[in-house]
């Protein structure tokens, strides 16, 4: 334990100067990504019926065309390169595809739904060179809508604090109609127990709309939220505010430029909810093209949830007006406002 320890300890102040480099970096440049979310894959072997993010028949993207992208991404500048799914460790070549993402020396990120974790498959992650884990855990027994449960995945989470030298973040929800608000808290402290970073996201309810949280859902989100200490999330207080209450934001979305979600299909888009535009393959994305979706104001960005589109986005508060209107017809800017989703970015 004490040789894992020090393992741990070692890769967590490399990663942190790395990464503090290229905070640096994307504060003063804005030319470029900060963080790119891609697809290696579709299939998931879960099936909650909030996630509109997955299918159970897709084959894994070639690895060759991965790396391509992967490099793609690297010379637009991306700092931090996350793998989401689907579930990305059902592709047969996650390993290869992270160490590609550290060869081009940025960060390397990791969502996944933790059902496929072993202590060998934690030890290969390692040697592979990823440098942050995100399990999203919806509630704390297994239900008709999600089966990210803490009851079954807590001894994955086991293996992970046994095993891991990347950083874990084990994300909870409340909001959206959800049945017990107080696993939220449950989730969140075994998390920080086990030696992890714990954060919340708030989903929407059942008919997609904003929803102000009721008394019991907002106190156990100010609490988590008061877990997350010195966590890049905690940077996001005002937004997930507005959100508990209701209120829209009023803030510079940058999607499309600081913010890249790559399909399976090799398409930039400027999330996950918000598919079809810019919809250029990624090899043919260019500094033209950030410029464009960085000085672009999006229709939808007031009810926003993706919470990792608005980390990015605080690069450039203080600077670059937006001066171009969102070129997508008034139904498709708003859609992705009217999905029921879970914020699920570290």
């Amino acid at each position: 334990m004490g040789n894992h320890a020090a393992r741990r300890d070692w890769a967590a102040l490399k990663r942190r100067l790395r990464e503090l480099k290229l905070v640096a970096w994307g504060a003063v440049h804005r030319d470029h990504p900060i963080m790119a979310h891609i697809i290696p894959i579709r299939r998931c072997n879960l099936s909650c019926t909030y996630c509109n993010e997955y299918d159970d028949f897709s084959k894994p993207i070639p690895t060759e065309v991965m790396l391509e992208r992967i490099d793609r991404l690297g010379r637009l500048g991306t700092a931090i390169i996350t793998i989401s799914g689907g579930e990305p460790l059902l592709h047969p070549d996650l390993d290869q595809i992270i160490a590609r993402i550290r060869s081009n020396g940025k960060i390397a990120g990791l969502i996944t739904n933790g059902y496929l974790l072993t202590a060998d498959r934690i030890e290969r992650l390692n040697r592979a060179g990823l440098d942050h884990m995100q399990i999203s855990i919806d509630n704390v027994m297994p239900d008709d809508v999600s089966k990210k449960s803490l009851k079954v995945l807590d001894k994955k989470l086991q293996l992970l604090a046994n095993h891991a030298t990347f950083h874990v973040n084990i994300n909870s929800v409340v909001g959206g109609g959800t049945k017990y608000p107080h696993d939220a808290k449950v989730i969140a402290e075994r998390g920080i127990e086990l030696g992890f970073s714990s954060t919340i996201g708030i989903i929407h309810d059942g008919t997609g709309q904003l929803k102000p949280l009721g008394p019991e859902e907002r106190e156990i989100y100010l609490y988590v939220k008061g877990l997350e200490r010195r966590n890049y999330s905690r940077f996001s207080h005002f937004f997930q505010e507005n959100i508990a209450n209701g209120r829209p934001n009023r803030w510079k979305c940058r999607a499309g430029a600081r913010y890249l979600y790559i399909c399976e299909d090799g398409l930039v888009h400027y999330c996950s909810q918000q598919r079809g535009y810019p919809g250029k393959p990624l090899l043919e994305y260019s500094l033209s093209d950030i410029r464009r979706e960085y000085a672009t104001e999006k229709g939808c960005a007031p009810h926003c949830t993706v919470s990792c589109v608005h980390y990015v986005s605080y690069f450039d508060f203080w600077r670059g007006k937006q001066t171009l209107p969102d070129p997508r017809p008034f139904e498709e800017q708003t859609a992705g406002a009217l999905v029921q989703i879970q914020s699920n970015c570290r």
